[in-house]
């Protein structure tokens, strides 16, 4: 893979998926997320679970490796970044990525 990184964090669950992005500022309120979507958010909690079992991969703006996300991501075997920083910024609903979770990078499609 030559193509450089739009994003790079904590590489926090191993594996590599591609999906379209779902940014989700308010946990309460969960929007349309679609199976396969990649879960973008500042972070995760408890209440997210129903969506993040539909994801293909989770990115957050914070957390490491005993975060919710990446403990949930190692748990359901998904790939997760965390530690983004900006990912609920530079991320757009429908944007189509691949999220490496073993580097810890995100590249846009």
């Amino acid at each position: 893979m030559n193509e450089k990184p739009i994003l790079t964090g904590f590489a926090a669950s191993q594996g590599v998926a591609e999906g379209r992005v779902k940014v989700v500022l308010d946990p309460h309120k969960i929007p349309t997320f679609k199976e396969g979507d990649i879960l973008v958010a500042k972070v995760t909690e408890p209440s997210m679970i129903v969506i993040m079992n539909k994801a293909a991969a989770f990115v957050t703006d914070i957390g490491g490796i005993t975060s919710h996300a990446a403990i949930i991501a190692r748990e359901i075997g998904l790939p997760c970044v965390t530690d983004t920083k900006n990912a609920t910024r530079l991320l757009k609903d429908r944007m189509r990525v691949r999220v490496d979770g073993t580097k810890g990078e995100v590249y846009r499609l």
